[in-house]
């Protein structure tokens, strides 16, 4: 072949710094986002808050931190005036300056579980004797292990037989189970070189220290299983007939418990409907987790970056003022630059003047892609704003998308992990989207309108006679909304709402 040159021209997108920046800041959760800005303040002196900053400022601004100053003094004054040891109202305030007010509900979250038929109670239903009688070892700041070992000093042991049971209490996980069989804590004790006797050993020293465990409050701690947990709870209440079938229920037959099979279990037990029923009661006020009032939980409350407020037959929607950094440029350092032979450019700190730059661009580029998108969905779903979610109308990113100019895949990373607070509940901006079935008159109902649709009517039935999927679906035929009972199915799964079978009481 003989060598030719050729032109050709050609057009492609390059992803700067800049721009990767751009995007990453926009996927990222509010508190993904503070801790990159604590990053680039501690990597870059350039770059400050507001608070750091000493220079003069704008009048507004000036005004407004004054009169915040002198709420605060009024504050602190009253405080050491008073002597009823009342709580400042300085949170009180900063509430109503920005229009909002705390809510504890996660309205978008998931229902309380029940597994295998139990009721998940804050603490454990079986009594050790009376309140008074218990040692006092429970503090809000203990952790299980931490009540545990304050039980030991009362127990005669030994010294191996101490070492073996602080073994296990270090062992069980946050729900108070031990997960680890024995005979693996053994091998990762003495290792691959010990011989066998000493593992028999060891072993049976554990196997004492298991039955001091389950033994301590609270009861059904140290458990290997739930059926375990449950028994070791029914064991230390009195002695009746449906405690004793209780146990032989919770060692031998806790699934048919769950499927609620009660001919099956009547045949296998040879007890008759009532004893059962009283023995299922029994089990349902037993915890399934006893470790779990210990629990050091990390439930931050849902922080929203967006608010809409009614003002008057509209509504107004603004980002939330507390997670908006607030940065700038140290003057000092940028004048210092600007002064220095050769200007900006040939110095070492130019970069990181340009990187600080760039980087307050993008926040605020961040937030004002998240308030275009959430002005477009409010309009969209004017009917939630107002009546609620039964009101929810059909919404899939790419109508947001090509009204406002956007890629989809831009939709999709600023209604991630990103939260507005409405009139009706805090929500993720993807609640708001929903996939689009038709109905009778031609129209088309969001499926977040009909999951709620579902809720409510399984909310209002007959306990002794739960819906069926099958009768859901025609119940929502008869609103016009024709949904198959697959998917009627589907979308009770995803309320986490039993089926009629498991739904159904005496």
């Amino acid at each position: 072949m003989r060598p030719t040159l050729q032109v050709r021209l050609s057009q492609h997108l390059a992803l700067t710094p800049q721009l990767q920046q751009s995007i990453r800041l926009l996927q990222l959760s509010t508190l993904e986002l503070h801790q990159e800005v604590e990053q680039m303040l501690a990597s870059n002196p350039l770059l400050e808050t507001d608070e750091e900053f000493d220079a003069p400022l704008p009048t507004s601004t000036q005004e407004r931190l004054t009169e915040r100053e002198e709420r605060e003094e009024r504050v602190a004054q009253s405080d050491s005036e008073s002597t009823t040891g009342d709580a400042p109202a300085g949170d009180e305030m900063r509430a109503e300056e920005f229009g909002t007010t705390e809510r504890d509900d996660w309205e978008n979250g998931t229902e309380g579980d029940d597994f295998d038929g139990i009721r998940e109670t804050p603490s454990s239903a079986a009594p050790s004797g009376d309140d008074d009688e218990r040692p006092d070892t429970e503090s809000p700041d203990e952790s299980l292990q931490d009540v545990l070992r304050g039980q030991m000093p009362g127990m005669t042991l030994g010294e191996l037989d101490r070492a073996a049971l602080l073994a296990l209490i270090e062992s069980l996980n946050e729900d108070g189970y031990l997960e680890d069989p024995l005979e693996e804590l053994v091998a990762a004790i003495l290792g691959e070189e010990a011989d066998e006797e000493q593992r028999e050993e060891l072993l049976d020293r554990f196997k004492v220290a298991l039955k001091w465990l389950q033994s301590m409050e609270p009861a059904g701690v140290g458990a290997r299983d739930l059926g375990e947990c449950l028994e070791l709870q029914l064991r230390v209440l009195p002695r009746s007939p449906e405690q004793a079938l209780a146990i032989v229920i919770c060692r031998r037959h806790l699934e048919l418990l769950a499927k609620r099979d009660w001919r099956r279990m009547m045949s296998l037990t040879g007890a008759d409907e009532e004893l059962l029923r009283e023995a299922q009661s029994l089990i349902a006020g037993l915890e399934p987790k006893p470790g779990r009032r210990y629990a050091r939980s990390e439930n931050r409350p849902v922080v929203p970056d967006v608010i809409v407020q009614k003002a008057g037959r509209n509504f107004r929607v603004m980002i939330n003022p507390d997670v908006l950094p607030k940065l700038r440029i140290n003057d000092l350092y940028a004048q210092a630059l600007r002064a220095t032979r050769g200007g900006v450019s040939n110095s070492p700190l130019g970069g990181q003047l340009q990187e600080a730059r760039w980087f307050i661009k993008n926040i605020q580029q961040r937030f004002d892609t998240i308030q275009r998108v959430s002005e477009a969905i409010v309009e969209r779903q004017r009917g939630f704003f107002t009546h609620g979610e039964l009101a929810m109308k059909p919404l899939v990113l790419r109508e947001i998308a090509d009204e406002l100019g956007l890629h989809e895949s831009t939709i999709s990373r600023v209604t991630t992990a990103k939260y507005m607070a409405t009139p009706w509940g805090t929500f993720e901006l993807k609640y708001f989207f929903g996939s689009s079935l038709s109905t009778e008159a031609g129209g088309n109902a969001s499926s977040t309108a009909v999951r709620a649709l579902i809720k409510q009517f399984i909310a209002a039935e007959d306990a002794t006679s739960p819906l069926s999927d099958s009768q859901l679906s025609t119940m929502l035929g008869e609103q016009g909304i024709t949904v198959a009972r697959r998917t009627v199915a589907k979308y009770r799964e995803a309320l986490k709402l039993a089926p009629a079978n498991l739904r159904k009481t005496r």
